[in-house]
């Protein structure tokens, strides 16, 4: 961690801190991929590698894939939320492998929610 040791110290921190924000905020759509106990336990990992192998793949820069813990919806595992600038989170359920290709494809790239893998 920097020392800060005068007003310009802080400063230089702050400018710093400002380009790291800027740069995560260039992101039109999040993809949150459950990680607590139980997603990890329903194969949460691997979904989330596939997503990020599927934008690679497509070379697809304006994506950012996270992960979250717990959200209470064990049975739904592995749960994963698309969060596209402007628009509503959709949260899908029992998401595999094979899934985020077509959730990016359909959701992702052209607007369309994929029905059959919504919680609810």
């Amino acid at each position: 961690m920097a020392k800060i040791g005068s007003l310009d110290d802080l400063r230089k921190i702050k400018e710093s801190a400002a380009g790291l924000i800027a740069a995560r905020g260039e992101h039109e759509t999040c993809i949150v991929v459950g990680l607590g106990t139980c997603g990890i336990a329903a194969g949460a990992r691997d979904v989330m590698k596939a997503f990020v192998e599927e934008l690679e793949k497509r070379s697809i820069l304006n994506v950012t894939v996270e992960s979250a813990g717990c959200a209470g919806m064990c049975q739904n595992e592995p749960v994963v939320d698309v969060v596209r600038k402007g628009e509503p989170r959709v949260t899908y359920g029992k998401v595999k492998q094979a899934d985020a290709g077509r959730i990016i494809a359909d959701h992702i790239v052209n607007g369309k929610v994929v029905q059959d893998l919504l919680i609810g």
